[in-house]
């Protein structure tokens, strides 16, 4: 009889530990919920608007390049741009190396 009672005792603890294991997790999903809403979500929102940006690309359109060069795209490819920089200077870019597109008071 005293058995029965210590085997009783004992799964009662087990199951508090368990319980006890699972709200120790709270803290780590909540430190991952602020990491993607502070991290996560603004890098895939911007990549998104970078991607949006890309597909708009014309010819004719003033650019800036992740390298800091400016210039007007002159010839659209499928992974490359050509951006003229001066009157007699071409470069030949990756689509994904445009950064932005520069407005009117930007030259």
């Amino acid at each position: 009889m005293g058995m029965e009672i210590g085997s009783i005792a004992w799964a009662q603890g087990g199951a508090t530990e368990g319980a006890a294991g699972l709200f120790s997790l709270v803290p780590f999903i909540l430190i991952f919920v602020v990491f993607y809403f502070l991290l996560i979500l603004p890098q895939q929102r911007k990549q998104k608007q970078h991607t949006e940006m890309l597909t708009k690309l014309k010819k004719g359109v003033k650019t800036g390049t992740s390298a800091g060069i400016w210039g007007s795209i002159t010839r659209l490819d499928k992974e490359t741009a050509t951006v003229q920089v001066d009157d007699n200077t071409k470069m030949k870019v990756q689509r994904e190396n445009i950064s932005r597109l520069r407005t009117e008071d930007e030259g």
